[in-house]
């Protein structure tokens, strides 16, 4: 079954070029079927970008998914433009009174301040708290999860000695994790970050059980009882020059940077890089709407509450 997008978000353009099931809001409203209501908290620069990249692997999936999308108020987005927010993104005083089956809260580039001084951080907090009575199961990635782990279990991040930057390695912990079912032994994650969560941390909060890690880049994915909330430290749904365009953007502006790790052929910024990490990408996806959405939401979306 297709995503359920509107009908000229940007994204419709890209994924129909895929080969990517996308089905507009004019044909969907002929259907009867209740798609599963995802909404998405996108606090990216980029928000077209992020749109697109997270619509690909909700939309690789035998079910039917609407997509909402909003943004914060209280944050202006400078990246994007203004025509794109107004057309496509509601803020959350226009949904907070309904239910979700699934949210997406996305990454953001403010990771090196302290939560408390990010500009929107009350605003994300009244969300956060909103979505343990109205949303069936909430997904959280990077700076997102760790906004969600200090917000819900007080589990503040670390700065790094230096970027976590590249694609690693990764393993199963919990090999009865239905979200890693069908998991290799080892796959592989893009990172992108100047903080992290400390594993030991995690460890002490009898409400959250690690699922997977990395020897290199740490905890990665982290849940509560029956996946309400689930927390990824990853970017699993980055595009194959997303990570090569952080490092050239940084490199023309004069930023200390390295080569990104296992991306490059020889670690040679002229080559294109190769994508090891998006079969995983689309089974992680596939993997939380399947159990932890579509098969315990309740029928009637209003008991959700």
């Amino acid at each position: 079954m297709p995503i359920r997008i509107p009908n000229d978000l940007p994204a419709v353009k890209t994924l129909e070029q895929e080969n990517i099931f996308v089905m507009t809001e004019t044909r969907a409203i002929t259907q009867d079927i209740r798609p599963l209501k995802i909404l998405l908290l996108n606090l990216m620069p980029k928000k077209i970008e992020t749109e697109t990249q997270l619509s690909r692997l909700l939309g690789n999936s035998p079910l039917q998914v609407e997509l909402e999308l909003i943004h914060t108020k209280s944050h202006l987005s400078k990246n994007t433009p203004q025509e794109h927010m107004l057309a496509f993104y509601k803020t959350f005083d226009d949904v907070k009174d309904r239910t979700f089956d699934g949210m997406i809260i996305t990454g953001a580039p403010v990771e090196q301040m302290p939560f408390e001084e990010v500009e929107y951080w009350q605003e994300l907090c009244e969300i956060m708290e909103w979505t343990k009575t109205h949303v069936h199961s909430t997904f959280h990635i990077c700076w997102g999860a760790q906004a969600g782990l200090y917000y819900h279990f007080g589990i503040d991040k670390k700065p790094l000695s230096e970027k976590m930057f590249g694609i690693f390695p990764h393993t199963v912990d919990y090999k009865k994790s239905i979200l890693f079912r069908g998991f290799d032994d080892v796959f592989m994650v893009p990172h992108s970050r100047h903080t992290t969560v400390d594993i030991e941390d995690v460890k002490k909060c009898k409400d959250l059980k690690i699922l997977s890690s990395s020897k290199e880049a740490g905890v990665y994915a982290m849940a509560t009882k029956n996946g309400k909330q689930i927390f990824i430290t990853g970017h699993s749904e980055y595009d194959a020059n997303t990570l090569a365009n952080e490092y050239f953007r940084d490199i023309e502006a004069g930023k200390p940077i390295k080569v990104p790790v296992n991306y490059f052929p020889c670690d040679d910024p002229k080559k294109q890089p190769k994508v090891t990490w998006r079969a995983h990408a689309n089974l992680l996806y596939s993997n939380w709407l399947n159990y932890f959405v579509y098969q315990t939401t309740p029928y009637d979306i209003e008991k959700i509450k």
